[in-house]
């Protein structure tokens, strides 16, 4: 790399000398002589840098542990004929006539058909694959580098371009004086300039190094254009597109969740390069869309109003920006821009009148008028209810067009990205689940429906998809053996387990505590008998409580904050000293406002361990049993653990002083822009255990994935997450540092890979430099992916895979390390497995070791009785962000924010931050 620099630097001074002759007064004075003795020094420049990035690890083997099972997966194989052609790649530049780019989106595609179409010999028959935007992609060369094409379309929709004006114009919109001259033409027809010019040639070739996992920028490029290819085959059946996921317009496949919502069924199609060659990925996925029909029944559905002169229209004007209406008896299409600020009665604007006598410059004269009587005089239709309505505004803030609320309706397929509330979340769930052999019909039907093989430009490049579903082997681990209390061990059947006669392995002891009642219904002393009794079964002795606080009449209806504050009046006034526990019973079972100041104030302020509790009707004994895996975990206990967790021979982990870590960011809801990230972290304590952890969460700027505390250096102090763990491990480890750091990391896609493993792991690694300089320990890091579209079916039973089904061949990665487990018993719908991806291991766990920790980390999660389908530590993370984000929730929320379309200044963000929790609570699991 350095000669190559140093011998374009001999080129330069050649070409100076052969500049400089004859010339010689125009030249530089010569350099200094270097002394003999100087060594230059080599400056660092970037790539020098970047020469030691690690990249993800390669498979060093294949498992082999568990009984074999044959299945099925959602991967079509893909056979690709013709790997000597190229694709082309093309930019595309999108002009009006008079020079201005398009910049609106939607056009794009009408705009290159009719290119297509009009110019098919002058681009040598070549069929395109465009992505809509700015990019073309063609399977051998077009004839020229750089060519130039003008169309003209008919009737462009304004759903793709909103020109305002003053006003309603007979429904039709108005354009800007630069357009009007175009748009006097017979069919509203609009003229358009293309250029295409060549940017890349891709070789298929790369498409075969792919799959022997040799994977380069040319091969992601060579799938990227492939997928590129679905979607444009979606979008010409009328399809909505979400990235690689495909929606017809087809009400048999929606399912009404509320609020004029609906749940659409559609499909992901995408191309993966896999150890069995190139396969295509298809799986049911759902969208939510907004319900078509009259506009005013979405605002009154969407509010739970029942009229629309009951709805809060400063509320409606968010909702309802940008979605696509169309407008009666016009037909015209277009997007919404905003309301107006009056009703339609009392909103005026000028308009020139037809025959309007003409001025001395023979312009004719403007008059106001009202929406309201525009629309019964020029257009002699009467308004039946939305005279005192505010108007719906398709033009500009400057140059509004409104058109009345009746007038109004919603096109079909126009996604909904608003948070769903609890409600509508639980709906979607209940209609969008599929058992896994409806799930293989229904794809089987939607490979046939899609007609892949009919698209010209895979036919062209000689790519033909498999109707099969792909055969695999898997291998079912057994479950771990689990320890309860009094010596008992068991190993789980199907996943699962119960403490039916069993006790707790650790139970705590419970002697001060107290009840909270924020007016709930239920028999709060048979509630207390009853937690008790079940208590004593499962070794947990628990004291009667010190007194059931109940919240006062006259404090119901008051905020949340105040009903906090006036229950702990109360509990501060009565109570000796600071309980050890408190039960809070809450009125509502899901989203109760309370909790998070309950939360706040208890585990900031006061550091006492809490059980938030909303009994819908008097709760049963397993139930409660339920509540008190979660108590005797928050209060130090523990219910279960591994029968190997005490003992040397638990592969690596007990017999070296070893800490799991579990990371996490979670964003805030869809839309809200101004509401900070939390990033989690927990951590093992108390080793050799692997059942107990600690968290510790912080804030950071809106929806930043990597988490930015790992290290936070304060003068030569470190603040930042991965101290304060490794600090409470060696304290409550007998004072022993890690010698082994396991990390499991949530919620990255394959794209982020590069940056765990060289931004967040570096500072990992400096946290322990930091702290030792001298401290040397190995590290194994882990992604767990959820959010992926790989399914796996039995060949021999209707039912989900068994739990433990692990799968490391075939369709995973042909070179990375990554395996998928289903280490859970899948009750409803199919069975989701997570997609493990090992991408960094100094440690040199064999294949069955490493799968069988991870395995084996799904079942001590202390908060219920079954396997759960990802790794404990991750788990935690989860709810350990979630709780301390409630925190958040409920502080005032400005309505200005920048989630309701205000601009985020550029530069740094401050973010809010979490209050500190006490250190009595801080080192417990809180957060179970």
């Amino acid at each position: 790399m350095f000669q190559d620099m140093d011998s374009s630097t001999g080129n330069g001074a050649e070409l100076e000398s052969a500049n400089g002759s004859g010339v010689t007064d125009a030249l530089p004075p010569p350099p200094l002589v270097i002394p003999p003795n100087v060594e230059p020094v080599r400056v660092k420049t970037e790539v020098a840098e970047k020469k030691n990035l690690r990249v993800p690890m390669a498979r060093p083997g294949f498992g082999s542990k568990g009984q074999k099972i044959q299945l099925l997966t959602n991967h079509f194989k893909v056979n690709v004929a013709n790997l000597q052609g190229h694709f082309y790649h093309y930019s595309v530049a999108l002009f009006y006539d008079d020079g201005r780019p398009v910049e609106q989106k939607g056009v794009g595609r009408k705009i290159l058909d009719k290119v297509h179409e009009t110019y098919h010999s002058d681009l040598d028959g070549k069929e395109f694959a465009y992505d809509g935007e700015k990019t073309l992609f063609t399977f051998g060369a077009l004839p020229s580098n750089k060519m130039d094409f003008s169309v003209v379309l008919e009737e462009v929709s304004s759903t793709s371009r909103t020109n305002g004006n003053a006003s309603p114009n007979n429904g039709n919109d108005e354009p800007s004086d630069g357009d009007r001259k175009r748009l006097r033409r017979p069919n509203r027809s609009k003229s358009f300039r293309v250029e295409i010019s060549y940017a890349a040639k891709i070789p298929l070739q790369a498409l075969a190094n792919a799959m022997r996992g040799q994977e380069s920028e040319n091969s992601q490029e060579a799938i990227r254009v492939l997928d590129i290819i679905l979607r444009q085959h979606a979008a010409r059946q009328g399809c909505l597109l979400v990235r690689q996921s495909f929606f017809h317009n087809d009400p048999s496949n929606c399912e009404p969740v509320g609020g004029n919502i609906l749940g659409c069924r559609g499909f992901h199609s995408s191309f993966r390069t896999t150890q069995g060659g190139m396969s295509l990925n298809m799986d049911v996925t759902t969208t939510m869309i907004i319900k078509p029909g009259p506009l005013v029944d979405f605002v009154i559905a969407n509010q739970g109003v029942n009229d629309p002169f009951t709805v809060d229209w400063s509320k409606a004007k968010r909702t309802l920006k940008n979605l696509r209406i169309k407008v009666s008896p016009s037909n015209q299409e277009y997007r919404i821009t905003g309301m107006s600020e009056k009703p339609c009665r009392e909103q005026m604007f000028e308009y020139r009148p037809r025959n309007a006598p003409k001025n001395e410059n023979g312009e004719s004269e403007t008059v106001e008028i009202s929406v309201y009587d525009y629309f019964l005089r020029e257009r002699n239709l009467e308004l039946q209810y939305s005279a005192d309505l505010p108007c719906i505004n398709v033009g500009k803030p400057k140059r509004p067009t409104y058109i009345p609320l009746e007038h109004c309706t919603l096109i079909p397929l126009q996604r909904y990205t608003k948070a769903l509330n609890t409600f509508q979340r639980s709906a979607l769930v209940e209609k969008s689940r599929q058992k896994p052999q409806e799930r293989m019909n229904v794809l089987s039907k939607a490979l046939k429906v899609s007609n892949y093989d009919t698209e010209p430009l895979l036919r062209s490049c000689g790519i033909s998809i498999s109707s099969n579903f792909t055969q695999v082997e898997g291998r079912v681990l057994q479950a771990p053996k689990l320890k309860m209390g009094r010596g008992d061990e068991l190993f789980p059947r199907n996943g699962r387990w119960n403490f039916n006669n069993k006790q707790f392995v650790e139970p705590t002891k419970i002697d001060k505590w107290a009840v909270a009642n924020f007016s709930a219904r239920c028999n709060v002393r048979q509630l207390v008998d009853d937690l008790m009794r079940i208590g004593g079964m499962k070794g947990v002795e628990i004291a009667p409580p010190f007194d059931v606080f109940e919240e006062g009449h006259q404090f119901r209806r008051a905020p949340p904050l105040i009903r906090v504050e006036k229950m702990f009046e109360e509990i501060q006034s009565k109570l000796p000293g600071a309980p050890q526990f408190i039960l809070c019973l809450l009125p509502e079972r899901k989203n109760c406002d309370i909790y998070g100041p309950w939360k706040k104030k208890n585990l900031t302020e006061y550091g006492i361990v809490t059980q938030c509790m909303a009994p819908v009707r008097q709760p049963n004994d397993q139930y409660l049993t339920n509540c008190l895996l979660k108590i005797n975990a928050k209060l130090g206990g523990l219910n279960s653990l591994l029968s190997v967790e005490r003992t040397p021979a638990f592969t690596v982990i007990s017999k070296v002083p070893t800490i799991i870590l579990g990371m996490d960011v979670s964003h805030g809801s869809p839309g809200q822009s101004d509401v900070p990230s939390i990033a989690a972290v927990v951590s093992s304590r108390q080793w050799p255990l692997i059942s107990k952890y600690r968290a510790s969460v912080r804030t950071q700027p809106s929806k930043a994935e990597m988490i930015e505390s790992l290290v936070k250096k304060n003068g030569t102090e470190d603040d930042g997450i991965i101290k304060e763990l490794l600090v409470d491990f060696y304290a409550s480890s007998g004072k022993r540092k890690p010698e082994h750091i396991i990390i499991f990391r949530d919620g990255v896609s394959e794209s982020q890979f590069n940056q765990v493993l060289n931004i967040e792991l570096d500072q990992i690694i400096e946290a322990c430099k930091l702290l030792d300089e001298n401290w040397n320990p190995k590290f194994l890091l882990l992604v767990a992916q959820k959010n992926h579209h790989t399914k796996f079916f039995q060949t021999s039973s209707p039912d989900n895979v068994p739990p433990g089904t692990i799968i490391d061949s075939k369709i995973c990665h042909p070179k990375n390390n990554d395996f998928y487990l289903c280490a859970h018993a899948g009750m409803i719908g199919t069975t989701r497995p997570t997609h493990y991806h090992v991408l960094y291991d100094e440690i040199h766990f064999s294949p069955d070791e490493l799968q069988e920790l991870v395995h084996s980390l799904s079942y001590v999660y202390q908060r219920s009785t079954t396997a759960i389908s990802v790794v404990a530590p991750i788990c935690y993370a989860h709810l350990a962000a979630a709780q301390l984000g409630t925190f958040m929730k409920f502080e005032d929320q400005s309505e200005t924010s920048s989630s309701h379309g205000g601009v985020t200044a550029p530069g740094p963000v401050s973010v809010a931050q979490l209050p500190k929790l006490k250190d009595n609570v801080a080192n417990s699991m809180f957060f179970c």
